[in-house]
């Protein structure tokens, strides 16, 4: 990797490769919060989704059948092939891909009823300015919904996670907590809603392999949680085994706080 490389050619490079693991990932195809993102819209036939930083496209399987139509949209033309192939398996007709960063939409003002992402913010260069990009792409009263990992709020514990985080793919930006999205949410125009949360386990061997990290960084993570202070690896559930549990979050933010 070249000192000059770009974050989003590095993100292209991480996920690239790993399209099809991401698709076939079951941690990605399924749990409560895929349930709850795609229930935000699931009776509304007339909506127009955007898929925002899409990954194996999990999301736009889900809600495409209730929906007019979705709109899939990551940085990696690799990934975004493995999710158009995958749509087209299903049948679903109404999805269709688009490459771009998250901080820059190919789209006009007021484009979509919703906007959809999951898993993709702690990859974005500048979360505040793709923020800005969705309130702008949304129409008046589109609501944008949101799941990602969170840090819990303490700097010992974040500190932690994002390290391991960094180490296991060198295209993490940053776990937001929960009050930073809020503020980045409103300073963006958004009036954000209530969170849900969930406690999500991780399966250390499949973590690693999905982002295909090397063998001595995944050993730097092992180590890191063996060495970690109790409350560290009480907080994250750390296995002998290296699989630990994450603090999830969802939360819907309205435009201009129009419901």
């Amino acid at each position: 990797m070249s000192a000059s490389d770009s974050h989003e050619t590095q993100v292209d490079r991480q996920f690239g490769a790993r399209a099809a693991d991401y698709v076939a990932s079951a941690v990605h195809a399924a749990g409560a919060d895929l349930e709850a993102l795609a229930a935000l819209c699931r009776d509304t036939p007339y909506a127009t989704v955007l898929d925002l930083g899409c990954g194996g496209g999990h999301v736009g399987y889900a809600v495409a059948p209730h929906v007019r139509s979705v709109t899939a949209l990551d940085l990696s033309q690799a990934m975004l092939d493995a999710v158009g192939s995958e749509a087209a398996r299903r049948g679903l007709t109404n999805l269709v891909t688009r490459r771009a960063a998250a901080e820059s939409l190919p789209f006009a003002d007021a484009s979509f009823d919703w906007v959809l992402t999951r898993y993709s913010a702690h990859h974005w260069a500048d979360v505040p300015a793709a923020l800005r990009e969705a309130h702008r792409v949304l129409k008046p009263g589109g609501r944008l919904g949101i799941v990602d990992v969170i840090h819990p709020g303490s700097p010992l514990l974040d500190t932690h996670l994002q390290s391991w985080e960094l180490l296991r793919d060198p295209s993490h930006v940053r776990d937001y907590g929960q009050g930073e999205w809020r503020v980045m949410l409103a300073e963006a125009g958004f009036v954000p809603g209530s969170a849900q949360s969930w406690r999500n386990r991780m399966e250390f061997s499949s973590w690693i392999a999905r982002m295909g990290t090397p063998a001595t960084k995944a050993a730097m993570i092992r180590t890191l949680q063996e060495e970690a202070p109790e409350a560290v690896r009480a907080h994250y559930a750390v296995e002998g085994d290296g699989s630990f549990t994450l603090d999830v979050m969802m939360v819907v933010a309205e435009v201009d706080g129009v419901a």
